[in-house]
């Protein structure tokens, strides 16, 4: 009688337990039932295989658990429990190598999440040449008691994503699963809600900004400013900005590092012109990264989010705010605008540098987005050297080197040093679309580009000549009836200024605005034998174009 009420109580107290079934239990349950459903016999071999596919288990295992259902219904999905529950079978070297990582990480104003200890489980594991390592379960069931103390001394239950992984959702179908820094980047523009003024207080307009951020820490890693719409053009120098160690002078009065640098594997962006222009591809595939657009635009909060903040904590208090609704506009917007395009570039720069990236995300526990970046490494990030970034953020184009080592390129003649051994031969030219007057030259090997040597165009060594207005004087030399080369180019470039009656265009204010933003950046040390180049024509630049803009102006201002 005691037996068959023990055993009773046995069946009851099983029953009560999975009735409240677990999400594995409900994915189990779910997937058994797929195989109960009348089918012929082909269709539910295939049924089979694939159940133990998604389950992980073979397909015999999948009949027993079948049959076990039939027999014992909701009590088969009962897992008994472990004599060892509660025990770690791991070498002693992982769990301590694991509880030393965590305890090192967190302290002294430091934050580890499990998550990111699991990373430098398999991190180290791929060092060692090991193919067998703790799980990223087994990391959490190890840190778990450990974790579990700290909450209690500290009275308060530990936020953040407790190992969840946010994943995001391609146009193509597939499913990017955010696990470290630098994984997956995302980059988008806003107009900033800021209107500015040129160096002698004309009003001009408002500028675009561009961000990359990193998806799991949220880490701001590079941004670009300036008055050119979005384009593939100002996502390169974006990216360039964020694979790059960032380093400021005195005058942007920074407290901390922007020490954010490397490379993404993924690129996660909309589906804009500017997403997917061929320019940006080629960018990603010699530089190793896969270039991704968005399923749906929900998909990019991470990204939209921070420029919803910047307004609220840093443009809104500036001069010449406009807001976001153009209608509601404040009065006083134009007249109180007097920020530059530099001088808003060293408020934002400090505003991310010393408040928004060291700021904890309420999503990313009791982390900095700093912190979270620096945590979530798996290994330092590769050093880019700068050729190789000016190799993938210029435009390029091809063409034949001809006897004495000359290149023809948008009507203009380009010469450069030890060229004339490679006559004949097809090349790459790489060149800036905001000065033309020096191109890069490199040949074709298989899949990869050796780099020739520069070459510059005859007589324009000490001018400086854009894509655009290179192909406006030649239309008007050719609409003269004039012969187009070198020197009827310099000549046109020599009187572009010259014949200039009138107040600059509002385009024309723009491009010289950020044109003196970009010389002030301080730029990372090039090859020596590339700063001695660089270094002789700059300077010659330097001494002969102010001599043209100080006559103008003294034209303007005092009628002579």
């Amino acid at each position: 009688m005691k037996d068959d009420i023990s055993n009773g109580e046995q069946k009851l107290e099983k029953h009560e337990i999975v009735t409240e079934l677990s999400e594995d239990d409900r994915h189990l349950l779910d997937m058994i039932q797929q195989l109960l459903e009348p089918c012929d016999r082909i269709t539910y071999g295939e049924k089979q295989r694939e159940v133990a596919a998604k389950l992980g288990k073979s397909v015999r295992t999948v009949r027993r658990l079948v049959k076990k259902w039939e027999q014992e219904g909701l009590a088969a999905l009962q897992i008994t429990t472990r004599a060892d529950k509660g025990k770690h079978r791991i070498d002693s070297d992982w769990q301590d190598f694991i509880i030393k990582t965590y305890k090192e990480n967190n302290k002294d104003g430091k934050r580890m999440s499990p998550q990111q200890v699991a990373i430098r489980v398999e991190a180290k594991a791929e060092e060692l040449g090991q193919k067998k390592y703790p799980s990223y379960r087994t990391v959490y069931r190890v840190l778990q008691p450990i974790i579990e103390e700290k909450e209690q001394k500290a009275s308060i239950r530990s936020r953040g994503w407790h190992g969840s992984r946010l994943s995001l959702k391609t146009r193509d179908g597939k499913d990017l699963s955010v696990e470290y820094s630098n994984h997956v980047w995302q980059c988008d523009h806003t107009r900033v809600d800021l209107l500015l003024v040129d160096q002698h207080g004309e009003l001009l307009s408002r500028p675009w900004l561009t961000m990359v951020i990193d998806t799991y820490s949220r880490c701001i890693i590079g941004i670009n400013l300036g008055y050119d719409a979005p384009s593939s053009q100002v996502v390169a120098p974006a990216l360039r900005h964020a694979m790059l160690p960032k380093h400021y002078g005195s005058e942007y009065a920074l407290h901390c590092d922007w020490g954010t640098y490397g490379k993404p594997e993924h690129f996660y962006t909309d589906g804009g012109k500017d997403f997917r222009s061929n320019h940006l591809q080629q960018i990603g595939v010699q530089l190793g990264f896969a270039c991704h657009l968005r399923d749906r635009p929900s998909e990019g909060g991470i990204v939209e989010r921070p420029f919803g903040t910047f307004n609220t904590d840093l443009f809104s208090t500036l001069p010449g705010y406009t807001g976001s609704n153009v209608q509601k506009r404040p009065e006083q917007a134009e007249k109180e605008a007097s920020l530059t395009l530099r001088e808003l570039e060293r408020l934002l720069v400090r505003y991310i540098v010393d408040k928004y990236n060291p700021s904890i995300d309420a999503r990313m526990g009791d982390q900095t987005r700093y912190q979270r970046w620096e945590a979530g490494l798996i290994a330092a990030p590769n050093l880019i050297s700068e050729e190789d970034l000016r190799i993938c953020l210029m435009r390029q184009t091809r063409r034949s080197i001809y006897r004495g080592g000359y290149l023809q390129f948008e009507n203009l003649t380009y010469r450069g040093e030890n060229l004339a051994g490679y006559a004949g031969e097809n090349v790459v030219l790489r060149f800036d679309p905001k000065d033309i007057t020096t191109v890069f030259v490199y040949r074709q090997i298989s899949s990869k580009e050796e780099f020739l040597a520069r070459a510059y165009a005859q007589d324009l060594e000490t001018e400086q000549l854009s894509l655009d207005e290179a192909k406006a004087m030649s239309r008007r030399i050719r609409q003269a009836g004039k012969e187009i080369s070198n020197r009827s180019i310099l000549a046109e470039v020599r009187d572009r200024d010259t014949f200039i009656t009138q107040k600059k265009t509002k385009k024309e204010r723009h491009k010289e605005e950020q044109s003196v933003m970009q010389k002030a950046k301080q730029p990372l040390p090039l090859e020596p034998e590339e700063e001695v180049e660089v270094a002789s024509t700059e300077s010659e630049a330097e001494y002969q174009m102010p001599e043209v803009f100080d006559y103008e102006q003294m034209r303007e201002d005092y009628g002579f």
